[in-house]
């Protein structure tokens, strides 16, 4: 072989190494990123039960707490941000203030025993803490595959691959601000 033929073959050989090398970094970038999607979809599903349960839980809670009705608003107004949310971001968001309007109530049935003594409402506390169980579950699961996507996008060399092909970071899910503050619960009435 001439030497010429020779240096194309290997000029060649490592292009096809390069494009080979690129092809693989892509596709697991995809991978991270349809990851990411999947855990999403995952908080989604019980966000949503949980959405599912608010209605029935204020129906129950109503015929107690008459004079509380501005935490019924905000659980109803927060659940209908969320169900109306388009983004992973605003449903984030509106998930946060449907925890803190769940709070709120909370606090409000310590005060009403008979209302903490109902069939019904003992029925659906439990699932809603079940649903809260998993929340918490897949939102961890769901944090970490942003934090395994964006740390990847951001090393070397696939950060030029990230930026070649349009991945940017994915938001975290982070506490709300609300959920620093401990809800005042008075056993004293």
């Amino acid at each position: 072989m001439k030497k010429s033929t020779s240096i194309a073959v290997v000029i060649a050989a490592i292009v096809l190494l390069g494009l080979l090398f690129g092809v693989g970094m892509y596709n697991g970038l995809v991978k991270k990123e349809v990851a990411v999607s999947t855990a999403w979809a995952q908080v989604e599903n019980v966000l949503q039960r949980r959405a599912d349960l608010i209605p029935n839980l204020v129906s129950s809670v109503k015929g107690y707490v008459t004079h509380e009705r501005g935490v019924l608003d905000d659980l109803a107004r927060a659940r209908t941000q969320y169900t109306g949310a388009a983004t992973v971001s605003d449903k984030i968001k509106a998930a946060g203030e449907m925890e803190g309007a769940l709070g709120r109530l909370l606090v409000i049935v310590e005060n009403y025993p008979n209302l903490k003594a109902n069939e019904t409402f003992l029925k659906l506390m439990d699932e809603l803490a079940g649903t809260e169980n998993r929340i918490a579950v897949e939102r961890k699961r769901y944090n970490e595959a942003v934090q395994d996507f964006n740390t990847t996008i951001r090393k070397i060399p696939y950060n030029i691959m990230a930026g070649m092909a349009g991945f940017t970071p994915k938001p975290f899910f982070e506490a709300q601000p609300a959920a620093h503050n401990v809800p005042k619960v008075d056993f004293g009435k």
